[in-house]
């Protein structure tokens, strides 16, 4: 795991192709890689930007006439002055291969619409909020779990995040670990958030795909708790596409209900992209 230096200065490096009409042109203010498939960045905000914690946005380099655009979960809240992603590398992706350069300094490129159906409001009133997650797919709810809102909403949060191997779970690791020291969130949080890891290749703890460790009962038996009830649980699902659909499925033969921004439900599937 490195570090690169955070931004010392106001001025971004000089562009190659110009920007884009009605395009952010944002500056990379740190990046965080986690190990040689994973990293983060964080980037300045454009002041006009308005997004609701657990939405996408499309990001692109200035390294083309027509530059490559591809789905991203902000993971950082609503109320952050920066802007933070998560993101897998792909040697021979049309984004990733050059993103996963980036430094301090350049220029990342965000369109102006945000979107996504991994937002509170698409959810009616509960007491427990299941998150799950795999790879990358925990981005939203890096979001969401420093979102004061959801705690307002919720008495009880369980995010889970599978990934390949262990050190691929340090992202959510740091990110519930630094949840109770929030200046913002802190107290609210306490006693409140559950992280369950699992790996499915290296050797760890605690092996097994979460809808393997779910449908067994193994979940609910680690954590000591109820098995989901669609009258008083909500769930929240992103990640690989064999995940989303076989927890789509799961939750459905319970009884819950898929829902969006216009029809509220019980749980809800961010399909824009896979991690």
């Amino acid at each position: 795991m490195n570090t690169a230096a955070a931004l010392k200065t106001a001025d971004a490096k000089p562009l190659q192709f110009p920007i884009p009409a009605n395009v952010y042109a944002e500056t990379v203010v740190s990046v965080k890689h986690y190990t040689d498939r994973l990293f983060a960045f964080r980037i300045t905000r454009p002041q006009s930007l308005r997004f609701r914690s657990g939405e996408f946005v499309m990001i692109g380099l200035p390294n083309a006439e027509k530059p490559v655009y591809r789905a991203y979960s902000v993971a950082s809240p609503s109320w952050d002055d920066e802007v933070e992603f998560f993101s897998i590398k792909v040697p021979d992706g049309p984004l990733t291969s050059e993103l996963q350069k980036i430094q301090p300094g350049d220029t990342v490129l965000m369109r102006q619409k945000s979107t996504g159906t991994l937002v509170l409001d698409a959810l009616t009133p509960g007491k427990r909020l299941f998150m799950i997650s795999t790879g990358t797919g925990i981005a939203p709810f890096a979001s969401l779990l420093r979102d004061p809102d959801t705690y307002e909403r919720y008495e009880q949060v369980v995010l889970t995040h599978t990934c390949r191997d262990v050190a691929e779970l340090a992202y959510g690791q740091e990110l519930v670990a630094n949840l109770e020291n929030d200046p913002l969130i802190g107290e609210l949080t306490h006693g409140r958030v559950t992280l369950y890891n699992s790996t499915t290749r290296e050797e760890s703890e605690r092996m097994g795909r979460i809808t393997a460790l779910i449908s067994s009962g193994k979940f609910f038996s680690d954590l000591g708790i109820d098995k989901f009830d669609p009258e008083t649980d909500r769930i929240m699902i992103c990640g690989s596409m064999h995940m989303l659909k076989d927890v789509k499925d799961l939750a459905e033969s319970l009884g819950f209900v898929e829902g969006s921004l216009n029809e509220p439900g019980t749980f809800v599937v961010e399909r824009a992209f896979v991690g």
